[in-house]
């Protein structure tokens, strides 16, 4: 078997070793995960020093070594040198490298992940700030449906009946539960949790009983805070589908359903032309859509508790994130 093996890969994340060297985190098309040391790469004028920086795409030869594999030769393909002059966009895409870091696996091909990674790294880089969040939110959706675990948000994930946001009732809402998958009609919530809690009667949700929905979000609101940091793998199917994170007004409901259809079609756009790396901007309809900065907030708010369930894992650059944005969107 060779001892040496060429691979496209992205880096992901660098460590230093030693006392000239550094040990990158690849995501690579051919093998998935790989981790290299780059020999010398923060010495003084090496020739791997630009091309072990974060995000920098390079054609590889690596040397297989006992404990870690060794970079021999790198010819950069592409890299995103905007992201690092932006903390937005910086924060942003390592927020996108921990997903990737998250699924990845090591010693499989990973073509799919490193074109929807890639592709989400350029859209981000050429994005304008008010674009950032959306570029984001639409990443996260995306990397989730790559991993099987997608929230369901155009059907209730309980009774699987159509969800239509209704812009004309102020106090229409709909519930939104990580561990039961996705959106789910309160009606729907309503019945589960008096399964789960024979003893908890909440009043019947009806199109025609205004109080009686302002009752239901009342008492399902008083579990919110307690569902949301809670270990779900402690308690019955039953009372984890039960439980509710978010309440989701008719335009955060919308805009998740858009962001999740902009995922499909450039899902099928990429199946109906590999040789394409990634789709153009015409298939992100939400971008046209009126929203705000707060409104992205809150779907990332939505969508990072799922993704940190599914993930068993927590988003540390989430943090970062929070102080970037809501500092900017705060009024002066």
């Amino acid at each position: 078997m060779s001892r040496t093996y060429k691979a496209t890969g992205i880096n992901l994340k660098s460590m230093p070793l030693g006392e000239a060297d550094r040990l990158l985190t690849i995501l690579t098309r051919e093998y998935g995960l790989v981790k290299a040391v780059a020999m010398g790469s923060r010495k003084h004028n090496s020739k791997l020093g630009g091309r072990s920086g974060l995000f920098v795409v390079n054609e590889l030869l690596i040397a297989k070594g006992r404990s870690l594999d060794k970079i021999t030769q790198a010819e950069t393909v592409e890299s995103y040198p905007g992201l690092g002059q932006d903390l937005k966009k910086l924060t942003a895409s390592q927020y996108i490298a921990e997903l990737c870091l998250c699924q990845a696996l090591s010693d499989q091909p990973q073509e799919e992940l490193f074109q929807a990674l890639n592709g989400h790294l350029k859209r981000l880089e050429r994005s304008s700030t008010p674009l950032i969040l959306p570029h984001l939110t639409h990443a996260i959706f995306q990397f989730l449906i790559l991993e099987g675990v997608a929230p369901q948000v155009d059907r209730c994930c309980v009774t699987r009946q159509p969800l239509i946001p209704e812009f004309d009732d102020p106090n229409w809402r709909v519930g939104f539960s990580v561990p039961a998958g996705g959106a789910v009609t309160l009606e729907a919530l309503r019945q589960l949790q008096q399964k789960s809690q024979p003893s908890k009667r909440l009043p019947a949700v009806s199109e025609q009983s205004t109080e009686a929905t302002r009752q239901a979000i009342s008492q399902i609101q008083d579990g919110v805070a307690e569902t949301e940091t809670s270990d779900y793998t402690g308690s019955s199917p039953m009372r984890r589908s039960a439980q509710l994170n978010r309440l989701l007004t008719a335009a955060e409901l919308t805009l998740l359903q858009a962001v999740a259809q902009a995922c499909s079609s450039e899902r099928m756009a990429v199946a109906d032309h590999p040789q394409v790396d990634f789709p153009s901007q015409g298939s992100l309809h939400f971008l046209q859509l009126p929203t705000s900065v707060d409104e992205w907030l809150a779907i990332e708010r939505i969508l990072r508790p799922y993704a940190q369930y599914h993930f068993d894992r927590p988003i540390r650059s989430a943090a970062l994130m929070d102080a970037c944005f809501l500092s900017s969107s705060a009024p002066p």
